[in-house]
């Protein structure tokens, strides 16, 4: 972040018998076989809802935003149109679903919940009829600002980073979808590292912060078995394993990985596979292309490619990273440069930058697809907006729809599909 801004500016037999009868009664009627009567029913029509989070007047960086913002997509323009919005709840800067999205967790940034120094958690049900929510309750994340969640594919574990905090924690989640006791708080040390990266982009400014431990990231691969964190102060990976039954972490056999000094690693992306690991660092605007060994958490860089074309010049700062649902494609989203970048993703893994085009917007955030892949949006911190690209699935390229949404302040997406 630049150095005026705070911290930043997922019975088989019974079954089978089952079909059996079902196929040999409609036999007696004469009713069409079960796949042919499938091929031949009209789709169930959808919508698609659009749940945003931002920064409110509530938090250290300040923002505009109300809460947690409710659109419903237009399917055939990709147009956002605005529901409602929650807004008892305090700078949500990220959101994330329960695996059977019941359920709707948020951080809140902030460093005073219930006069402590100390972030939130924030647990919502959510209503497959409507796409309303309701709040379960709020707890504490175990430390200040709170910049990511995600939740265990256990649907167990809420799992949260709290950057200026310096650590990170599991939070146990009840029945009723609510969040109980923490189960787990981690502070990682190390050395003082450069504010900047010595492979920075040419004319590059902004700095992110170094003073000490700042995760910014913790996901699960996808077998659930790992827990891995980008710590963007430490400029490290770490990877823990997790035992389900109590909520602890144990570090893996490498307990971290050290990326480029200054680089400020601060999202990242599993393939589906779980056998690589997308890296991406904040500082230096490079996608590191990492082995990861599914049995022992390691972590193998193979390849850094940076997300900004040979002729930037100036201060950016990396923001957000996505692979297209078939994985062909990767995209970055760069600050400050207002850039999106395209990656093509060979079938080794390895990447090629083949566009980087404007977001007409800025300091864009966070990248979401919708349900179809046709649309990618981007949430435009600082100019109040989100912008839209409709993509081509074939070459990966997105192009710009002129479609804008105004919105404060907006960091974060998640899209649910309800019947209509």
């Amino acid at each position: 972040m630049s150095g005026s801004f705070s911290r930043r500016a997922f019975g088989l037999g019974s079954l089978a018998c089952g079909f059996l009868g079902s196929a040999y009664a409609r036999a007696d009627d004469n009713t069409p076989a079960p796949d042919k009567q499938d091929a031949t029913t009209p789709p169930q029509p959808e919508r698609i809802l659009c749940y945003v989070g931002g920064y409110t007047q509530h938090g250290p960086p300040g923002g505009n935003g109300d809460g947690i913002t409710v659109f419903e997509m237009d399917r055939k323009t990709g147009s956002l149109n605005h529901l409602n919005t929650f807004t008892d709840v305090a700078s949500p800067s990220f959101i994330a679903f329960s695996p059977d999205k019941r359920f709707l967790y948020a951080v809140n940034e902030i460093n005073d919940f219930e006069g402590k120094n100390t972030g939130a958690v924030t647990a919502f049900s959510v209503d497959h009829g409507t796409g309303a929510l309701t709040k379960l309750n709020t707890v504490s994340s175990g430390g200040a600002d709170p910049a990511h969640l995600s939740v265990h594919p256990s649907g167990k574990y809420v799992m949260v980073a709290n950057y200026t905090g310096g650590n990170f924690a599991l939070l146990r989640v009840q029945k009723d979808g609510s969040l109980g006791a923490m189960t787990t708080l981690v502070h990682n040390t190390g050395p003082r590292m450069p504010d900047r990266a010595s492979d920075n982009p040419p004319g590059n400014f902004a700095i992110s912060d170094h003073s000490g431990s700042h995760p910014h990231m913790i996901h699960t691969d996808p077998s659930g078995r790992f827990v891995a964190v980008a710590d963007a102060g430490l400029d490290r990976m770490y990877v823990y394993g997790i035992n389900l039954d109590t909520g602890r972490l144990f570090p893996a056999k490498k307990p971290f990985t050290t990326m480029t000094a200054g680089s400020a690693p601060r999202h990242f992306q599993f393939s589906a596979d779980g056998l690589r690991l997308y890296i991406l660092c904040e500082q230096d605007s490079k996608v590191v292309v990492a082995n990861f060994d599914a049995k022992t958490g390691d972590i193998a860089p193979q390849q850094a490619v940076s997300s900004l074309t040979a002729h930037f010049r100036g201060s950016t700062l990396a923001a957000g990273i996505l692979f297209s649902p078939d994985e062909h494609f990767l995209y970055v989203s760069n600050r400050l440069g207002d850039s999106l970048a395209v990656f093509q993703v060979a079938k080794d893994g390895g990447l090629t930058l083949v566009d980087e085009i404007w977001t007409h917007a800025d300091y864009g955030r966070a990248l979401k697809f919708d349900p179809s892949g046709s649309y990618l949006f981007v949430a435009n911190q600082r100019s109040d907006s989100i912008t839209s690209f409709r993509v081509d699935k074939t070459t990966g390229k997105i192009g710009f729809t002129w479609d804008f949404t105004p919105i404060g302040s907006p960091t974060c997406f998640e899209f649910l599909t309800l019947p209509a």
